[in-house]
């Protein structure tokens, strides 16, 4: 297996995706221009479903107006990256005075050839997180005192170097995607191996059980599903291939029989759950791409089904609400997405990778405000009066989790912010350490997982 040089932008990192596997990492020309909008599609390529001039920007008829979101409950379990198989959790009543009641360490943070991806889950009384090195960690949720630990890892030398993967829970099993090429049943209550099927290709993102079936998607934008008792492979479904993504990889949705699956194509594809037979197809690309950045397609959020739409946010610039019987796009706004939307009531929330906060009107797409996390990001200087100097990214921010009329966000900068869920006004920002997995919450507390592999709880 092959190892090229990395190139890390903000925080994701750029992944050529050749059939050498885990760690070929490929480098972007930050020189290419871009050949401008095309108005005929070639084989392979995408039309804009987005206009070149549409301004990202609060509505007038607007300001000013209320909106209306789902009373906060508490919920009792987080099996999935999504908390439930739609991939979504509306508003929870968690950590009202947001106190680190702990912090525990769980292993090899993001360093190096390293990364923490895999959001944490927890059920049965247990948060369940996996570090850099494919080490997999249950912590009773209310105490943080270390339950068992697990390193997936083979033995083998070809996959030294992987990263990338995530779990997910069910009846009983934690189920184990991995950059090692691998997806592992445990016993969640001991950590025991069940059973491990090999893949061809590393997955990078987290897997989604539903229906007896594990769903996960590989780094070559094929989607595998398994069998959630045996490991035995079942039906599988190819997307077009794209030679670069982000480092963060999305997870599918299932309602239903219907499968949301989004790949690093930009492809947001329909599939029915028992068979893999597809329905529709919508690529969230945006025609007038103006960099090198731009050029990556991939949909690195998950995809989020709710009362009967699909949100999804593109890196190239496509947010966009899709009829789930349809898909047909309904409203597309020009995000540059690389995280996971949150419909809630009449509104539907979203984090641009620049660090702007958007609410957005779940019925027309329409702005209510923007708040942007980084308004008066200064890059630190270094070197000798500025010579030798590194370029320093803007801050990536992750969520939001809306808790307690509370959007929390975690981000690159280190900071926990709070804004209000009604304005976006900051209210807060809490020092935990850098961060780009999404919080969760189970009954009181609040739950991030850090870069540095640390599970902080709050309440």
């Amino acid at each position: 297996m092959t190892s090229r040089r990395t190139t890390i932008l903000a925080l994701t990192l750029v992944a050529a995706l050749g059939a050498s596997g885990c760690s070929t990492v490929g480098r972007l020309n930050p020189f290419k221009k871009d050949a401008g909008p095309q108005e005929v599609a070639g084989e392979g390529q995408r039309i804009s479903i987005v206009p070149a001039d549409q301004i990202l920007e609060p509505a007038e008829a607007l300001k000013g107006v209320d909106f209306s979101l789902p009373p906060a409950q508490q919920v009792a379990e987080w099996p999935l990256p999504g908390g439930t198989p739609e991939q979504w959790v509306g508003h929870v009543d968690a950590a009202p005075n947001l106190s680190i009641a702990w912090r525990r360490g769980f292993g090899e943070g993001s360093k190096g050839g390293r990364h923490v991806t895999a959001p944490p889950i927890a059920a049965a009384g247990r948060v369940y997180v996996m570090d850099g090195e494919g080490t997999v960690s249950a912590f009773d949720a209310r105490s943080g005192s270390q339950v068992w630990r697990r390193n997936i890892r083979p033995s083998g030398r070809r996959d030294r170097n992987a990263f990338g993967g995530g779990l997910a829970f069910g009846d009983g099993k934690l189920y184990v995607s991995s950059g090692y090429r691998l997806v592992t049943q445990l016993d969640a209550a001991t950590g025991a191996v069940g059973w491990t099927t090999r893949t061809e290709q590393p997955i990078h993102g987290a897997p989604t059980l539903a229906a007896g079936r594990v769903a996960v998607v590989a780094v070559d934008n094929t989607l595998l599903t398994f069998d959630a008792a045996t490991g035995a492979p079942a039906w599988n479904f190819q997307a077009l291939t794209e030679p670069a993504r982000i480092l963060a990889a999305s997870s599918p949705a299932v309602s239903g029989d219907t499968l949301i699956a989004a790949f690093g194509s930009g492809e947001l594809v329909a599939l029915r759950a028992a068979n893999g037979n597809d329905l529709w197809n919508e690529a969230l690309s945006r025609a007038n791409r103006t960099s090198a950045l731009s050029e990556i397609r991939d949909i690195p959020g998950r995809p989020v089904i709710h009362q009967g739409d699909v949100f999804a946010a593109s890196h190239s610039g496509v947010f966009s609400a899709i009829d789930l019987r349809s898909g047909q796009a309904r409203w597309s706004l020009p995000v540059v997405g690389i995280t996971t939307p949150l419909p809630a009531g009449d509104v539907v929330y979203v984090v641009a990778r620049d660090g702007k906060v958007i609410c957005a009107s779940r019925e027309s797409g329409q702005i209510y405000w923007i708040r942007d996390l980084n308004e008066g990001f200064k890059p630190k200087k270094g070197g000798l009066f500025g010579i030798g100097a590194r370029a320093q990214a803007r801050p990536v921010w992750s969520g939001p989790l809306l808790a307690n009329d509370r959007l929390i966000l975690v981000g690159t900068t280190g900071d926990l912010a709070v804004l209000n869920a009604k304005t976006g006004e900051v209210q807060r920002r809490i020092d935990i350490g850098p961060a780009m997995l999404s919080p969760i919450a189970v009954g009181d507390t609040i739950y991030v997982a850090t870069d540095r592999a640390q599970l902080i709880a709050l309440r």
